[in-house]
Order: C-alpha cells, then structure tokens, then sequence
C-alpha cells in the first residue's frame, strides 16, 4: 500500500475546494496528516474536513508533503510569508495565476522547491486539464506526487519551461471560455434562422455536450472526427465552407485570439 502524502491547503474556495473534493474521492492524500487553512472556510468546508477527520486552520506548523497555495493571487503577498514555515521542506504547488516562481519563492522566505499549474474550470468537476510547471529542484518522485494530487481533478499535462504557463493559460485556462462562446453563437445562429430561443440554446448546449463527451471516447484526432462528420457536397461542408474555407478564417481567429491570452498573461506575471 501507497505511502499517501499529507497535503496542506491553503485557500479553500472553489478551486482549492474542488481539488480537495477529488483528492478525497480518489485517496490522493492522508486526511489525517493534512490540514486546510481558510479563515473563510464555509458550512459545507468545515463539515468535509470534519468528516474526514482534516484538520482546519490549525496552527501553522508541522511537516506536510506538499503545500498547495490556491488563494487569490492578489492576496499572495500578504497571506503566504505566514507559511514560510510548513513550505520550507515541503513541495510549493502553486494555483494561482500570474504569480512566478521567483515571487512565490520571495513570499515563502525562499522555499525552492516549487511547481505552477494552471487548471481550468472543468476541473471543479473532474473534468478538468492543468499544464503543470516544476523548478529543477523539485524531484522525479515530487512530480510523481505533483502530477497524483492534479489527475483528482481531470488530465495533466507537464510544460518544460515556465514561460510555456502563459500558452497553457491561452489555450486550456481561457478554453472554456472560447467553447461557451461558440455555444452562445451556436444559439444565436438557431435563433435567426427562426428557432425559439429556448429551442436554440437547448439544441447548441446538447450539441457541444455530446461532441465533448464524444470526442473523449475517441482515439480519432478531431480533424478525422470533422471529416467523418463531412460529407462531401453536403450541409455540413457548406458550413464548414465559411467557417474554414480557403482563407481558414476561424483559424486565423483562434491563433490571434490566443496569442492575445498568451501576451496578456505574460504582461500579468510577476
């Protein structure tokens, strides 16, 4: 059996809350050698760690395995140099966006073993991706750890270098955001065709669903499952026809819009 590590958790909101739901549910950690600290912490937080017996806001000292730091980054500075002392052993796995290892480091008196990740909203349900970021102080058994407490809340995917966060921001990180918006056009479309607005949101938000769901079952790449869906001279090639004709216009799009995310979350970081 699997030494599981004790995890503190500082910042229990939603995300620090759902990563904790499914650590919980896939025992990625030992509840009794871990603690939450949110002076904030709601009913439903104070009941979760009562029932599994996490201690919460206990004084900030003992050893912990990992320290997960999922407060609002603006909060950063005045919140974690109270840590400096559980995070000086222990692995530093950062959720906050815009916060370097370099600052993260600063806050925590110079903790060196440290890792970035950036989920996305997904994750809230175990359906999530986190790029994921570790300094080169940080050991293969650590990454090991690092990459068990993330799976809990959907896939991971590993990024050699830290600037490579921003493009996991741009892509998966805002992601979610391009998709509903894509449902949102989806609708708006049906509704200008003549579909009732209820009709039109119903009809795109199944659609997205189902080819989500679809689209993770496949070992197909989406571009065969696009020409599967394409029948030659058919009502889908028309379609796809404006979308992506001869000048791949929601290509060009998606590669702007993107590099802005990226930009912009470098201009961000510090």
């Amino acid at each position: 059996m699997k030494n599981l590590p004790a995890v503190a958790l500082i910042g229990a909101g939603a995300m620090g809350g759902a990563m904790l739901r499914g650590w919980l549910k896939n025992k990625a950690i030992e509840p009794s050698s871990s603690a939450v600290f949110d002076p904030t912490a709601n009913d439903a937080m104070k009941s979760l760690c009562a029932d599994h017996g996490l201690s919460l806001n206990p004084e900030i000292d003992g050893r912990f395995d990992a320290v997960v730091v999922a407060i609002k980054p603006q909060m950063a500075e005045k919140v974690l140099p109270d840590y400096s002392v559980i995070a000086r052993d222990a692995v530093v796995v950062s959720v906050m966006a815009g916060k370097s290892v370099a600052r993260i480091s600063e806050f925590l008196g110079g903790a060196e073993k440290i890792a970035r990740t950036m989920p996305n909203l997904p994750a809230a349900i175990g359906e999530g991706v986190s790029g994921v970021f570790a300094s080169d102080t940080v050991s293969a058994q650590e990454r090991l750890m690092i990459g068990s407490l993330m799976e809990a809340s959907g896939d991971v995917v590993w990024v050699e270098n830290e600037k490579e966060i921003d493009f996991v921001t741009a892509i998966s990180g805002s992601g979610p955001a391009y998709f509903f918006l894509l449902a949102e056009a989806l609708a708006e479309a049906g509704e200008a065709l003549g579909i009732s607005p209820e009709q039109a949101s119903a009809l795109a938000t199944a659609t997205f669903v189902g080819a989500g769901r679809l689209m993770g079952t496949e070992t197909r790449s989406p571009a065969e499952m696009r020409r599967a869906v394409t029948s030659p001279g058919g009502t889908t090639e028309a379609a796809l026809n404006v979308l992506d004709g001869d000048d791949k216009e929601i290509r060009k799009l998606m590669k702007a819009a993107t590099l802005a995310a990226a930009k912009r979350a470098g201009e961000l970081t510090d």
